[in-house]
């Protein structure tokens, strides 16, 4: 299933796949926003992973059979392919772990700001995965579309309680793949006035800048939302006992 955000449905055409696929249509949106509308658990119940990927990843030396087998191998209700370090890396954990191997967990930053040990036990040091490539299980995926929020199109926060979804221990059972790993371009798609046709020239940088200044603070007031609801669904449910207090 391909999601557009720019209209430009036929632009694929030329690839061997693209007519076996369902395509989806709107302007503007985001790819939670589509997973929210389209990519209902009973929908995709007879799917045992999903797939929910950005568009500008490189995937020419990545498999995604042999990914399965690691993910069932290694337990992964969520998790990630690795990022080769020629790509734009947010977060450390996520990057293609430089000694080789097939799976890790954590990472470990012992100076600075953001320290992560061995006995750190939540994200982004372990139990977390970027949302550029994420994979879920059937599982997690039914867990984690609960938790999108349908007036929240940029999903920011939703990584850092993905682990909540993950059958079990987050720290376990939440992992980055380095022997299948992808090149994130990071490729700015929003914040580019909006689809409405290229700008002159004097003022396309401008224009470019203010749009993803207003997309990057909607994203920050859409954290403290969810963050507000995640707290206020916490203080309702006095049946609940958190696993990661």
């Amino acid at each position: 299933m391909l999601f557009h955000y720019d209209g430009a449905v036929d632009g694929w055409g030329d690839l061997p796949w693209s007519r076996r696929a369902v395509h989806v249509a709107a302007v503007d949106q985001t790819k939670w926003w589509f997973g929210k509308r389209f990519l209902h658990p009973d929908l995709v119940a007879d799917y045992d992973y999903i797939f929910l990927w950005d568009e500008d990843i490189e995937v020419d030396g990545f498999d995604p059979m042999r990914y399965l087998r690691i993910v069932r191998k290694e337990g992964l209700e969520i998790s990630q392919p690795a990022l080769d370090h020629r790509s734009q890396i947010h977060h450390r954990l996520t990057a293609r772990a430089r000694r080789g191997g097939t799976v890790h967990r954590r990472f470990y930053k012992t100076a600075g700001g953001g320290r992560c040990y061995g006995n750190s036990t939540g994200p982004p040091c372990t139990g977390w995965v970027e949302m550029m490539v994420p994979v879920f299980s059937r599982a997690a995926w039914r867990c984690a579309w609960r938790m999108i929020q349908n007036d929240l199109v940029f999903a920011w926060g939703l990584d850092f309680k993905l682990g909540y979804c993950a059958q079990g221990d987050r720290s376990s059972n939440v992992g980055i793949v380095d022997s299948e790993y992808v090149l994130h371009r990071g490729i700015p798609t929003l914040g580019d006035g909006g689809g409405k046709g290229p700008a002159p020239k004097a003022k396309a940088s401008s224009a470019t800048s203010a749009d993803r200044y207003a997309v990057r603070l909607r994203s920050y007031k859409e954290l403290q939302i969810f963050n507000k609801r995640w707290n206020e669904a916490v203080a309702e449910d006095m049946c609940w006992t958190d696993p990661y207090p």
